[in-house]
């Protein structure tokens, strides 16, 4: 997946404060000394925190400025207690540093938590910055330094800062109202990972989502900590209205995979084992022909039959099934084929006659034959109610290519994987 990113920037801290300062430009998130700027302050921080008595749990430096006055800073500390995308005392810390920051009011923090006794006592004085007076004066006056920086940081891209300073590229994805966007994610541990963008669909043509990136708010209501199928959910209740999505990128600031989130990605891999980071856009090559009907991207396809193939419907039967199907040398019927969120609609090319559709609950397995590299099938369930039990049919066609027939395979099989998610 691309080389790791390394976890904290090489530049001593204080020369990047410095570094800043003397650059002159606003410091955005894409800057290369801003990490270990905050590195610093967080180090700061934390030095000589007292270890809380056995049973309490562990204290981190958000415990002692959460319990600052909402004096000056007081929007920073209030955005960061109510982060809904920070699950940690660190991630609520490293909120409320960026906040400060970029609103010139954390020297006035450092002051108030330098003032008061009662949360100094958190603080060893032997090893603290902050408890230390010969310490705590160079470090409040490097803040004063600080405060003469001006920060243009994206503060609604913080779903990362549980785990690491480095923040992933953040991307606002503005579409108009469609019936669906045409990606499928997967849950990971609380992440809504996108592991393909569907051909033709809208979110194809806006050009802007790509498979491996991470979908983290929705018209401004954050999926950090997400449940299974929650993107969807929103996404129903807001049908109809124009959309608005940060997508956080795969690749990071340098064009590497983003460290953070390779945890996520090998679990996605691990799960799914064809998925690939896509790099860019993906276009339809010139030579594939589809109609565009209602908005959808049609596949021009040829129908060549159906063969029932009993109780059992495997994908095993598909060497026997699509053979059979071919050698009964019926004549093909021109069609155009629509693989939907919920269902499989094919219909003939000359009329809008419907000749079946499928939801994906009743469809068994997908695949074609080893011989034929542009012929695929699929069985559905015939007759559910039959006194023996359920049988299936086997519903045989072909496409213009090989790529055109796997791409249709791997649709279709992503559409009954009850393990993804259509959005």
């Amino acid at each position: 997946m691309g080389a790791a990113l390394p976890l904290y920037p090489t530049m001593p801290p204080i020369g990047a404060v410095l570094r800043l300062r003397a650059d002159g430009a606003p410091c955005t998130d894409a800057s290369p000394h801003l990490a270990a700027v905050c590195v610093l302050l967080e180090g700061a921080l934390r030095k000589g925190l007292r270890r809380p008595l056995w049973g309490f749990r562990r204290r981190d430096y958000w415990h002692c400025l959460e319990q600052l006055p909402l004096g000056e800073g007081g929007s920073s500390l209030r955005r960061a207690s109510i982060c809904t995308k920070a699950l940690t005392a660190q991630g609520r810390g490293r909120c409320f540093l960026r906040s400060a920051l970029q609103g010139k009011v954390l020297a006035v923090a450092m002051q108030q938590l330098a003032q008061s006794p009662r949360l100094l006592e958190f603080y060893d004085p032997s090893g603290s910055i902050l408890a230390n007076e010969e310490l705590r004066e160079p470090f409040l006056s490097l803040v004063l330094v600080l405060m003469e920086v001006d920060f243009s940081l994206d503060l609604q891209n913080c779903s990362f800062l549980d785990e690491s300073w480095l923040l992933p590229v953040s991307i606002m994805y503005e579409t108009v109202p469609c019936r669906a966007l045409g990606m499928v994610v997967r849950y990971v541990d609380g992440r809504v990972i996108v592991i393909e963008v569907l051909p033709g669909s809208q979110a194809e043509v806006d050009e802007v989502v790509l498979a491996g990136d991470v979908l983290d708010e929705i018209n401004g209501f954050s999926l950090r900590n997400a449940y299974r199928g929650q993107a969807g959910v929103m996404l129903q209740k807001l049908k109809g209205q124009p959309l608005s999505l940060r997508v956080l990128r795969w690749q990071g600031h340098n064009g590497e995979v983003y460290e953070p989130l390779l945890p996520y990605l090998e679990a996605v891999k691990e799960k799914e084992p064809y998925f690939q980071l896509q790099c860019g856009p993906r276009r339809c090559n010139k030579g594939e022909k589809r109609r565009v009907q209602g908005g959808r991207l049609l596949y021009n396809l040829q129908y060549l039959g159906r063969i029932g193939v009993g109780m059992f419907g495997g994908k095993e039967v598909l060497q026997k099934a699509i053979p059979a199907v071919l050698e009964s040398h019926v004549a093909p019927r021109e069609v155009l084929f629509d693989v939907k969120e919920t269902e499989i609609l094919v219909q003939e090319k000359a009329s809008p006659k419907v000749l079946f559709r499928h939801c994906y609950p009743a469809v068994s397995c997908v695949g074609r034959c080893l011989k034929t590299s542009n012929v695929f099938a699929f069985c559905v369930v015939a007759s559910p109610g039959s006194p023996k039990g359920s049988t299936f049919d086997c519903l045989v066609f072909a496409s213009s290519s090989e790529q055109e027939c796997e791409e249709i395979i791997q649709r279709i099989a992503a559409g009954f994987k009850h393990t993804e998610w259509f959005i």
